[in-house]
């Protein structure tokens, strides 16, 4: 077995074990029409078979091409879903806030989409399963009980260029796999264009940052170039408390 063959089926053993731990036997998950939701669906997809429901949540700012991806992968693989969009969810809040960026309103369509995914998940008695990959969740790319939120997320230690191989590997189509990666919070939004580096050049950095323990001036010295060093690591640092669970203030002392 290769190395992708072996993450394959370590991950269909985990979902498998992780979810019946949990007194569950199935998993519903949103799909983007990206590459990681894609992975997840494909991997959950050996694990329960018809027990996966995937959801496809479309909101007004949604690009087209995200739900046509997203149902050529169903099509293809078998996939149970169903489309639920919740643009009027979000236009509705936002008619009373038009100066709203368009951060806030991204994130409060990652918050609704989440949102929907849990109540189906209770209608269903079923867990989420999270899409989240290693780099954004360095960089904090992700929203805080948006996209963020799940029960179980399969693909957390796995970097994005790992993530395209083992998409090449499972069969997602080329019309997923060629596409620029975008969280598709806001129309031709692009994750490597907010980024302004490429996900090979930040994985390298991350990879040794975080595998290797090379601090900034070791990768400086190792060649990376120094607004990417700095990029990152500011990035890793500013996002930290996405990563975290809430704190609780200890209340021991003065028990």
């Amino acid at each position: 077995m290769n190395k992708y063959e072996k993450i394959e089926a370590y991950l269909v053993q985990f979902l498998k074990d992780e979810v019946a731990k949990a007194g569950f036997s199935k998993v519903v998950l949103g799909i983007s029409g990206g590459v990681d939701s894609a992975v997840v669906a494909l991997l959950a997809r050996q694990a329960f078979h018809n027990d996966l429901l995937g959801l496809m949540l479309p909101a007004s700012t949604s690009s087209n091409a995200s739900i046509e991806h997203a149902s050529e992968l169903c099509e293809k693989f078998g996939i149970r879903y169903e489309k639920i969009p919740v643009g009027s969810l979000v236009d509705l809040y936002f008619s009373h806030h038009p100066d709203a960026s368009k951060l806030r309103i991204g994130n409060f369509s990652a918050r609704m989409r989440m949102s929907v995914l849990y109540d189906i998940s209770a209608r269903e008695n079923a867990l989420v399963l999270g899409t989240g990959n290693k780099s954004e969740i360095l960089l904090g790319y992700g929203t805080i009980f948006g996209d963020l939120a799940c029960a179980i997320n399969p693909i957390g230690n796995l970097y994005k260029t790992e993530i395209f191989e083992l998409a090449r590997h499972l069969g997602v189509p080329d019309s997923i796999l060629n596409k620029a990666p975008s969280a598709d919070l806001w129309e031709d939004q692009s994750d490597e264009g907010e980024f302004g580096f490429t996900y090979a050049q930040i994985d390298k950095v991350l990879f040794a940052h975080i595998e290797e323990k090379k601090d900034k001036n070791a990768l400086i010295a190792l060649g990376f170039e120094r607004e990417l060093v700095e990029t990152t690591l500011n990035r890793i640092e500013n996002n930290r408390f996405k990563g975290k669970l809430p704190t609780i203030a200890d209340l021991h002392s003065v028990k």
